[in-house]
């Protein structure tokens, strides 16, 4: 049996040793199991891909999938996972935020038949508030809305099976939201509750404008309630517009003509315009969708792979 660890990176050179010196003492302890380490280079700046090559030259159970460019982490573990050729995948950051530790837990339960085992981040009083504020949000948000809802403070740290696997590459979304399609693909699944830890080496690549787009993609890839809403809205308008109109013409017919105001009229003018561009704005962020998969540009380009 086999385990193909999938490990996203951007960036990351200051935290290679200690990652690399953390799986090792996690796999280790899984001597029944082969692995193979797959570290895919998201388009690195730094000296990333090259100390990545001096670790691959001296072990050929690391690969390296390395990008002509950064695509974002979703492409980077969709590339991963259809390179790999394990029994199952874990997917890890090599920030070890995610205590690797945790995989000898994951293995465990998919031992124990489950399919999909994610992790659960229990504790997060390492994270800033704001971004435990806004994640809990989030997942609140799109579990009302989605079909298929993703689990409370889960990430994309996780085990899954062969079979999920499979499913998964054959799901081919231009713009992939990776946490949403794990779970529905199905498969049994369990969590495994761990406390997330502060970022071992380096700085975080992404700020609040990245997770507010991240968000968008989550919203827009697992539902299409927020196009619904305006319709909904809409016929709310059309009926409060027939009773207002309705109380116009009897007035008019009881006390005759009156001047109304300017100020509310130009109120309710610019109202009613703002609530049609927020409802464009919605409709462009589907469209634009609509755009990504018609044109069939392929998610990401490899320039350079090792080991494979």
């Amino acid at each position: 049996m086999k385990l193909s660890i999938i490990v996203p990176m951007y960036d990351e050179q200051e935290s290679l040793d200690l990652f690399f010196n953390e799986i090792y003492r996690v796999l280790n302890q899984l001597d029944k199991y082969s692995y193979e380490i797959i570290c895919v280079d998201d388009g690195s700046k730094d000296l990333t891909f090259s100390l990545l090559k001096n670790y691959a030259a001296e072990n050929k159970d690391i690969k390296i999938i390395s990008f002509s460019r950064n695509f974002g982490k979703e492409k980077a573990m969709r590339a991963g996972l259809e390179a790999c050729v394990g029994d199952a995948a874990i997917i890890a950051d090599v920030d070890l935020q995610d205590p690797l530790e945790i995989i000898l837990e994951f293995v465990k339960k998919w031992e124990e038949g489950y399919e999909n085992v994610y992790g659960v981040r229990s504790d997060r009083q390492s994270d800033a508030w704001f971004k435990r504020f806004s994640a809990n949000c989030f997942y609140k948000s799109v579990n009302k809305i989605s079909d298929s809802p993703i689990y409370q403070n889960t990430g994309d740290f996780r085990l899954i099976d062969r079979k999920v696997i499979d499913a998964i590459k054959e799901i081919k979304d231009r713009r992939p939201f990776m946490k949403y399609i794990y779970n529905w693909s199905g498969y049994k699944s369990v969590g495994v509750n761990y406390a997330r830890q502060k970022r071992a080496a380096g700085k975080t690549k992404f700020n609040y404008w990245k997770l507010w787009n991240f968000a968008l993609d989550g919203i827009t890839a697992s539902s299409t309630l927020p196009l619904r809403i305006w319709t909904y809205f809409g016929f709310c308008i059309a009926f409060c517009s027939f009773l207002y109109g309705g109380y116009i013409v009897a007035k008019t017919v009881i006390q005759g003509i009156d001047m109304p105001g300017y100020a509310s009229t130009f109120t309710v003018v610019l109202f009613f315009g703002g609530v049609q561009l927020i409802c464009l704005g919605v409709i462009g962020e589907y469209i634009g969708r609509i755009l990504e998969e018609t044109r069939r540009r392929p998610e990401y380009i490899v320039r350079e792979s090792v080991n494979f």
